[in-house]
């Protein structure tokens, strides 16, 4: 024997603090999965969407949105003869 006194109760302590630290592991693994997806996800649908939806079947680039938009000019801008 090692002189150690071991209880019922430090064996409880030691299982319920490895208890916490593996839900306090799983929980951040949670956190760090979704703010990934939060970051990742949005622009990939943006270029997924663009390149293969609007630019691929639809053949509409943003070419047609800057051509739609340079017929308005902004009132009161400019000289007036």
């Amino acid at each position: 024997m090692d002189g150690s006194v071991r209880t019922a109760s430090d064996d409880g302590l030691q299982s319920y603090n490895r208890g916490n630290e593996s839900s306090l592991v799983s929980a951040l693994k949670t956190l760090l999965f979704f703010t990934i997806m939060m970051v990742t996800l949005p622009i990939g649908l943006y270029f997924a969407t663009k390149a293969y939806l609007f630019e691929g079947s639809m053949k509409i680039s943003g070419v047609v949105y800057v051509a739609w938009n340079e017929g308005t000019t902004p009132k009161g801008k400019g000289k007036h003869d």
